[in-house]
């Protein structure tokens, strides 16, 4: 059985999805503090399954002693974090304490009731601005332009510190690029709390009416357009880069990291008319500030996931835009009904 920690969310809600089609067994822990249960109703409904949910803060060992004890749990898959660099500049305090305290209470768990399979969903944000590009897993990590990127690059030493005092561990960190996209169905998708912190669903929100204009912060970066540059990947092909990291854990010990990505850059630009060619839609804009934390260009080469995992990123930009919108389109509100 695979416990998904903050199995709620959006990566979550696919995850559990691609889950339960291979049939897996699966168990969720979520506090629903950046999601809803809703989520996960309609994943029981598309994939005609039933599993157990906890409503669970992952920060709260006694209540993961519980679900532990309850459940045979073979694997564990920490989705279990704050993940806006934007907002962790204001929120510093919050994303430490948040970011590492679950990756400890779930480390300690699964110490005391002998599991040794753990997927931590980790971050381009670790890596340095200094970095040429395309970033390589053996690129320059730390110097994070961000308090979040600092817990998830805290978070892996911790993991990588496990792993070295206990061998027989399988842990598999991935450090993923910009999410884009949502399930086929348009039935569960990137619906997040307040005013998105990441472009893709502020476009679709834009788009469905629901915010008047997009806001792009800064033209003024050293790219061709003046726009950030960033490597966004399609969700569906991201859950399935974790299923290729279980089988890689199955057969392999210790601490490992792996990119998940395209290779390819795409600035907020190029997104924005992607977006509005794909769907035929018009987006309006405005142009503010530089936002604190933003790192001006980041893509990742994939090699390594290829040669270890077997997995590569199959979909594009613009399947990312198509089915974003099928999901905004038919879910105007997100989840609210």
């Amino acid at each position: 059985m695979v416990l998904l920690a903050g199995g709620a969310g959006f990566i979550g809600s696919h995850m559990a999805i691609e889950l339960l089609n291979r049939q897996y067994d699966i168990v969720v822990a979520d506090n629903f503090s950046n999601s809803t249960s809703e989520a996960l109703n309609r994943v029981k409904k598309l994939t005609d399954s039933d599993f157990p949910i906890y409503n669970c803060d992952v920060k709260d060992s006694a209540k993961l002693d519980e679900i532990f004890s309850n459940h045979k749990i073979d694997c564990i898959i920490h989705f279990a974090g704050y993940k806006a660099a934007g907002e962790s500049v204001a929120l510093p305090l919050d994303y430490y304490e948040n970011n590492l305290n679950s990756t400890l209470a779930l480390c300690r768990t699964m110490e005391r009731h002998g599991v040794k399979k753990l997927i931590f969903s980790s971050s381009a944000c670790v890596y340095s601005e200094k970095n040429a590009m395309p970033i390589t897993e053996d690129s320059i990590v730390g110097d994070c332009p961000n308090p979040y990127g600092w817990t998830k690059f805290m978070s892996e030493q911790i993991l990588r510190d496990v792993a070295a005092a206990n061998p027989d561990w399988s842990i598999a960190m991935l450090r993923y690029f910009n999410l884009i996209g949502a399930h086929e169905s348009g039935d569960i998708g990137d619906d997040p709390t307040g005013i998105p912190k990441n472009l893709p669903p502020f476009i679709s929100q834009v788009a469905a009416g629901r915010r008047e204009v997009l806001e792009i912060f800064g033209d003024d970066y050293p790219t061709q357009d003046g726009s950030c540059i960033r490597d966004y990947i399609h969700i569906v092909d991201l859950v399935k880069g974790h299923i290729a990291a279980m089988e890689y854990c199955k057969s392999n010990k210790g601490a490992e990291s792996f990119n998940l990505g395209t290779g390819r850059g795409t600035s907020n630009f190029e997104l924005v008319a992607a977006f509005e060619e794909a769907n035929g839609i018009k987006i309006p804009m405005k142009i503010s500030t530089r936002r604190p934390g933003d790192a001006p260009v980041s893509y990742c080469s994939t090699k390594k996931a290829a040669r270890l995992l077997g997995w590569k990123a199959e979909k594009t930009v613009a399947d990312g835009c198509k089915d974003m919108w099928n999901w905004q389109r038919k879910n105007p509100s997100g989840y609210v009904k």
